[in-house]
């Protein structure tokens, strides 16, 4: 059976810094027609720094959709034709005050298919060098340092419960084998 939805009418109905949201009319493989809500996003790169010590570095920050504070491995959204590479290394500087001489990436995924386009590339950084960190303007956030066994103990516990930094923290266990 053929899965596709052919896009009949599209328009933008919303155009943000962050985000654009546009409506498609569609055709069903049944034939109905329906409409679809999609939020457009550039993508983002989300990072496990792991030092020497097998330490993570997390970051606390308010998230005003949840009107709460989350435990996140740093992550940030990717400017304008930027190599995710590239984006990891300065969000990294930007949110920990580290630059990480080697990357791996351990996973490429779509944040939330079911209505937005939101990729996110996400790395494994190691053999960490402390650099000055210029902060980013109205980002506010608090640097924590953890081991990673804590960190899978945070999850358990349903402490740490945001996506990325789950999907994170898993496979950068399986990659250092621990």
């Amino acid at each position: 059976m053929d899965f596709t939805e052919k896009t009949l009418e599209s328009r933008r109905i919303f155009e943000g810094k962050v985000i654009k949201v546009r409506l498609d009319r569609v055709q069903l493989p049944d034939g109905r027609e329906s409409e679809r809500e999609i939020v457009e996003h550039v993508g983002a790169v989300a990072i496990v720094p792991v030092d020497e010590q097998n330490m993570v570095y997390l970051v606390r920050q308010y998230r005003k959709p949840l009107e709460r504070v989350l435990l996140e491995i740093p992550a940030g959204k990717l400017e304008a034709g930027e190599d995710p590479l590239e984006c990891a290394r300065r969000e990294l500087v930007e949110e920990i005050g580290y630059y990480p001489r080697q990357m791996r990436q351990m996973a490429f995924y779509y944040s939330s298919p079911g209505f937005s386009d939101e990729a996110i590339y996400l790395y494994l950084a190691t053999e960490l060098e402390p650099r000055e960190s210029p902060g980013e303007e109205g980002e506010f956030l608090d640097v924590h340092r953890l081991s990673l066994d804590e960190a899978m103990a945070k999850i358990m516990a349903q402490e740490i419960d945001d996506g990325k930094t789950i999907a994170g923290l898993l496979l950068a266990a399986k990659h250092l084998n621990t």
